[in-house]
């Protein structure tokens, strides 16, 4: 694991719930346990200051790391995301976004999709994505902050189930993913259960539950969500959310009590 993504998820699972900040202590013993040396530390966090991640601020002779406003939008839409699974009946219609760009905008282009993808849009056509859940607000925020899109965002419905099933074998690989969550399932699976899980010592849950997260993440940027009238039966993502859920709950008391004894030890960053 990359050094910026430890300390991302460090804040998404952790310090978040212990005043959103830590000084730098703290934060160079944490990474520690995942085999991050001081120096290499150092430089990361100073690199995502200067990109904008953290803003900073001294506490006595210490630098406190404090979330700013673009990093919460980044940690609260993976939340979302990594841990929130759509629920209910779908309504039936689909959320559609037909953008044009030109040429010369390749890399917003390619930025966009990105985006669209992670919001559980799948490509229907070249420039035409397609979802089942009313996200629309959410590509309107993305468009605004994309240089050089024109685009239309309609919703609409198909003119029979078949129809929807067909759309949803071209916009996505399911069977490809379907294979990769059951090789998950069979990993998750593999693991303690949930009472030993909760009795590792604290350095151990922390660096196993930030993996578990790690492990996880990408898969929200091939996975739709689609509601159960779009999957297959018996699909295996279902299985290895309630896995990883479960044993990304087990892992969080003894994980989370370390990171509280380096706060307390050397000061809680707020």
């Amino acid at each position: 694991m990359k050094p910026r993504a430890v300390i991302l998820d460090l804040f998404g699972d952790h310090l978040r719930y212990h005043g959103g900040g830590a000084r730098t202590q703290v934060l160079v013993a944490l990474l520690e346990v995942f085999g991050v040396g001081e120096p290499t530390a150092r430089i990361a966090l100073a690199r995502m200051r200067k990109e904008g991640w953290f803003a900073t601020h001294r506490q006595a002779r210490q630098v406190a790391w404090t979330l700013t406003d673009k990093s919460w939008r980044l940690l609260d839409e993976g939340r979302a995301r990594i841990f929130s699974r759509a629920g209910g009946p779908w309504d039936g219609q689909w959320r559609m976004v037909i953008y044009a760009m030109a040429e010369q905008h390749r890399a917003q282009r390619d930025r966009l999709r990105r985006n669209l993808s992670w919001l559980g849009f799948g490509p229907l056509a070249t420039a035409t994505w397609i979802s089942p859940h009313d996200r629309l607000d959410r590509v309107e925020q993305a468009l605004s902050e994309t240089a050089g899109v024109r685009a239309d965002l309609l919703t609409c419905r198909s003119r029979s189930p078949m129809s929807d099933l067909d759309m949803v074998d071209r916009c996505w690989d399911l069977k490809a993913l379907g294979r990769a969550y059951e090789d998950l399932v069979r990993r998750l699976e593999a693991l303690p259960p949930a009472e030993e899980l909760a009795a590792l010592p604290g350095p151990v849950a922390l660096r196993q539950r930030i993996e578990l997260v790690a492990d996880y993440r990408h898969f929200p940027f091939r996975d739709p969500d689609l509601p159960a009238e779009l999957l297959p039966a018996d699909w295996p993502g279902t299985r290895a959310h309630q896995l990883f859920m479960a044993a990304h709950e087990a892992l969080g008391a003894p994980a989370d009590a370390y990171v509280t004894s380096l706060l307390e030890r050397h000061g809680d960053g707020t």
